[in-house]
């Protein structure tokens, strides 16, 4: 086992040897408990080494959320494999891109994706650990890894999507060694006050980042986590009650739910013990903040700001109140620059391009793709893409973004990935895909598309669905005679969209 330095508790190997009855993940009526956790992931480990996982050599869970999702990033972790969480409503085609270009080792999926995973994996010659399948003779039939040690958290890796038509792969290099991943977990759990006495409450899919990173910060100090199968308002704020929940990670379309359940009915739910919620990945609405703050009086509300790449700012809600709108000032040893389209500072108040530079040497690299990493990069400091202003005190005023990325409930979706879905579609002369203002999921897909051929709209979008991901699929589809571009031949996407809006509203 490795060796120790003098300090906190940290890791579910050691939690597992100071607690192993504690509990450390709760999914509906099944509680997995450190000790629990640590053998299991220990034979896990063995078999994933066994089928080629280890450093450089990373381990993929598509599975939806549950006790399983933990088990493997765990195992990872004791092999020293990175660990990627891929989102399980992908197609087969969309799932063979990221596992080929991250050059995943092992893949663990869930029976209920078999008709997707079965050929993603076969384009690869993999063969996948399936949940509901093989998975448990097989973790009975593995010997536990000699000496294994979990460490304080596996290697993650990220794709995200851009303005690109694939997903790119984010990777933290300085997070590769066991050392570096401390140093970034020890500064959660300053940032948010993290205690082995507290009980995180899921509310989104295993796969997203921050309800992973969160996850994992739990498991790191030693708290417990609650998880949901998926986000159900009334279901969610049970469970807070039932299992005395003190913090979760939202994103706004959570509060808009949350919210529209009738007051009473909220009173009625003893909700006390949720000391911490912290929201980002999509704008909230300044009102809804209100609404919710309103609603959880006990209940600290704060506010950050970052993406995949790296984290940025935080705001308190006492700060928001007197500011209300900004994401707040920047975190401990990370700078926010707002630059014009050369790269040059622009005064106070002025909205430019934000660009933000990571506390000490962090700096992400999107894998196999140097152009995209080049363009995000402007010396020391990267942007996503956002369009914001600096006050006189600091606080940064997020007001546009320069990409076409819609943001559904807080994912992100590129416009660019169904463009090209809708483009093979042999009726389709040209097409545009943008994002229109919803209430209750922050931004929702729809496309306009011009045709060489009559075709209904309903078989577009079937096409659409046929390829790519459910939430992929454009809500509404317009035939045009002609879309609208600019002198340069860009499609005025802003226009569509605040023409979309106009009609709906």
């Amino acid at each position: 086992m490795t060796e120790r330095t003098a300090g906190p508790v940290r890791g579910v190997t050691d939690h597992a040897a100071k607690g192993p009855d504690r509990p450390a993940i709760i999914f509906g009526d099944t509680t997995r408990t450190y000790g629990q956790l640590e053998e299991r992931s220990l034979h896990l480990a063995s078999l994933l080494a066994r089928r080629g996982a280890g450093p450089g050599h990373p381990v993929a869970a598509v599975l939806p959320n549950g006790v399983e999702f933990f088990e493997v990033a765990t195992a990872a972790s004791m092999v020293d494999a990175p660990f990627l969480p891929v989102n399980w409503h992908l197609r087969a085609d969309e799932l063979a891109f990221i596992l080929a270009d991250a050059e995943v080792a092992v893949v663990v999926g869930h029976r209920s994706i078999a008709a997707e995973l079965g050929p993603a994996a076969d384009q690869l010659g993999l063969s996948p650990l399936v949940v509901g399948v093989d998975y448990e003779d097989e973790l009975a039939a593995a010997p536990p890894l000699p000496d294994g040690d979990s460490g304080g958290s596996p290697e993650l890796m990220f794709y995200t999507s851009g303005t690109t038509a694939r997903p790119k792969g984010v990777v933290h290099g300085v997070l590769a060694d066991r050392a570096g991943r401390a140093r970034g977990m020890e500064g959660q759990v300053a940032l948010w006050g993290w205690s082995e006495d507290d009980v995180y409450v899921m509310s989104g899919p295993a796969y997203h980042a921050s309800h992973l990173g969160w996850s994992l910060c739990a498991l790191y100090v030693g708290a417990t986590t609650v998880i949901i199968e998926q986000f159900d308002a009334r279901s969610w704020l049970g469970e807070v009650e039932r299992h005395r929940g003190t913090r979760t990670f939202m994103v706004p379309a959570h509060f808009i739910r949350i919210l529209e359940i009738p007051e009473a009915e909220r009173a009625s739910l003893d909700v006390s013990t949720l000391a911490l919620v912290v929201h980002a990945a999509a704008p909230c609405p300044v009102a809804v903040k209100h609404r919710m703050m309103e609603a959880f009086p006990h209940t600290e509300i704060h506010e950050l700001y970052g993406a995949s790449e790296g984290g940025a700012t935080k705001i308190s809600p006492d700060e928001w109140r007197a500011k209300p709108g900004s994401v707040g000032r920047p975190w401990p040893g990370v700078e926010i620059r707002i630059l014009d389209e050369e790269g040059s500072p622009v005064a106070t108040g002025e909205a430019g391009l934000v660009y933000i530079r990571p506390a000490g040497t962090l700096r992400f690299r999107y894998r196999n793709d140097d152009a995209a990493t080049d363009r995000a990069w402007r010396d020391d400091a990267f942007t996503v893409g956002d369009i914001g202003y600096l006050d006189t005190d600091g606080y940064l005023f997020i007001t546009d973004r320069v990409s076409d990325m819609v943001l559904w409930g807080g994912v992100n979706i590129a416009p660019r990935e169904i463009e090209e879905v809708l483009f093979q579609h042999p009726a389709v002369v040209d097409c545009a895909v943008f994002g229109v203002p919803d209430e209750r999921d922050g931004e929702r897909v729809e496309a306009v598309v011009q045709l060489r051929q009559p075709v209904d709209t309903d078989e577009l979008a079937q096409f659409v669905a046929d390829r790519l991901a459910k939430y992929k699929v454009p809500r509404h589809i317009e035939i045009v005679d002609e879309l609208p571009r600019d002198p340069n031949g860009k499609v005025r996407k802003r226009q569509l969209g605040q023409a979309r809006a106009s009609r709906a509203g």
